[in-house]
């Protein structure tokens, strides 16, 4: 393979002859093979890269720090990047030591190999577009990768959140369907009072929904950055106005509303966004979590278990078992809110490991944060897709467990009193006699009476003032 020689610091060497990256994109790579999951991966923070270094070199123009020549090669290297184009041009670990300066100068090496190519020259020619002294000029990896990070999961949060909802409409469209299936209600697993099907998944998709509000709520915490902040949020080597021009571009470039945050000194360490905002996804995966437990629970069977409802068949669930159809997109679900729930945990240890002016642990921070959400928008959409949508459900099992409870005893607790249904549900159990049939025996209520009270509609909600 040809190469090209690049030098730096710890001396020269050999980068691939074609590669728009450059000599500390190379070191990274050859240090950092940690994980699986390389920059490459994600997408949204590629773009977010590709936004601050284009705010920043407009910025720098406004400032008199750069050609316009310059200016406009570099804005279009960046645009090409924010557009997808050199994917592949980032290929570093997104676990990393450095603080994240690898990823930056990952960015910085391939804009500006870009826009030299722009202009005409060969890669590597720094003296006419330099990664530090043109890409990075103003800036420093403790303001511009944070920054970045914050682009990416804003953006990251709209996708996800499209993804929620549409789950949640699945869940609805469920209750809708449901709504006039008769079942039991369950707490500790015991027979508890009657439901409708219908109020059970219409349950699930209010549960959720109220996840829409918070991650929202949460992810307008990244639109606080500190841009300008340079090393540790004195701003040295930018000059006066750099931040607000520099932030103006942003919210230009990306159309959020960012902000600068208005002590720099605090926010270049400052990790709490991420920690509240992670705190929100695993909150949403413990929720969704719950529901597959439930559907796993109320599918059960498919005779020897509740089997109030029936998932789509998948896949054969059983290597020595026939006939066996296990409920395979509930539980990949379950794992992946797993995940998401010990992401949260490394997201806590990240954050809580900064030092003095800068924490340098924000690589596996994001790596965490930006893998919960990938798993997350894939598994909805598995969830919802093959399984949700295709749920059935088992109106005469649902019914007949109803009549056989013990549970509808409940509701007549208002007209014989706690004491007297509490001995007809001791003999319903004794004799195995329904609850309906001995209160008839014993003459406790007419027919008529009976019949009223255990009316589907009069047991699913409050009672009616006379």
């Amino acid at each position: 393979m040809a190469t090209r020689i690049e030098s730096d610091l710890i001396g020269e060497l050999q980068v691939p002859a074609d590669a728009y990256y450059g000599v500390q994109t190379q070191r990274a790579v050859e240090n950092f093979n940690i994980s699986t999951a390389r920059l490459s991966h994600y997408r949204h923070f590629i773009w977010g890269l590709g936004a601050v270094k284009m705010a920043a070199v407009k910025a720098n123009h406004e400032l008199g720090l750069v050609s316009d020549e310059l200016k406009d090669a570099i804005v279009q290297a960046c645009q090409d990047v924010m557009d997808a184009k050199f994917d592949d041009q980032f290929p570093i670990d997104m676990v990393q030591g450095g603080a994240g300066t690898s990823t930056n100068m990952n960015a910085n090496e391939v804009i500006a190999n870009r826009a030299l190519e722009i202009m005409g020259h060969e890669k590597g020619q720094y003296e006419f577009c330099s990664p530090n002294d043109h890409i990075n000029l103003s800036q420093s990896t403790n303001d511009a990768y944070p920054t970045a990070i914050k682009l990416a999961l804003i953006r990251n949060n709209y996708k996800l959140i499209e993804h929620v909802k549409e789950l949640v409409n699945s869940l609805r469209k469920k209750g809708d369907e449901f709504g006039d299936i008769l079942k039991m209600g369950r707490t500790q697993l015991q027979d508890a009072v009657p439901m409708t099907l219908g109020q059970e998944f219409s349950a699930f998709a209010s549960n959720l929904t109220e996840e829409i509000d918070r991650l929202t709520q949460n992810a307008n915490l990244f639109n606080e950055v500190n841009m300008g902040a340079t090393a540790i949020g004195t701003g040295i080597n930018a000059l006066e106005g750099y931040s607000e021009l520099c932030v103006k571009h942003l919210c230009e470039i990306t159309g959020y509303p960012i902000v600068l945050a208005t002590d720099l000194v605090e926010a270049t360490p400052d990790t709490g966004s991420y920690v509240i905002y992670s705190s929100a996804l695993k909150r949403m995966a413990v929720k969704i979590s719950k529901i597959c437990n439930d559907l796993r629970l109320l599918s059960s069977g498919p005779r020897a278990g509740l089997n109030e409802i029936n998932l789509p068949p998948m896949q054969p669930g059983s290597s020595i078992m026939p006939g066996k159809v296990n409920p395979v997109i509930p539980e990949v679900m379950n794992q992946i809110c797993f995940r998401v729930i010990g992401n949260d945990l490394t997201v806590t240890f990240a954050a809580e490991a900064g030092q003095l002016q800068l924490n340098v642990m924000e690589p596996v921070l994001a790596y965490s944060i930006l893998e919960s959400i990938l798993f997350l928008k894939r598994g909805i959409d598995t969830l919802r897709t093959k399984c949700i949508d295709g749920i059935t459900a088992n109106r005469d099992v649902c019914e007949m467990m109803v009549k056989k409870s013990i549970g509808i005893v409940t509701a007549l607790n208002p007209r014989i009193g706690y004491k007297n249904s509490t001995r007809i549900a001791k003999e319903a159990l004794k004799t195995g006699k329904g609850v309906y049939e001995i209160v008839l025996e014993e003459g406790i209520l007419s027919k008529d009476e009976l019949d009223e009270i255990l009316k589907p509609e009069n047991m699913i909600g409050p009672g009616k003032r006379n």
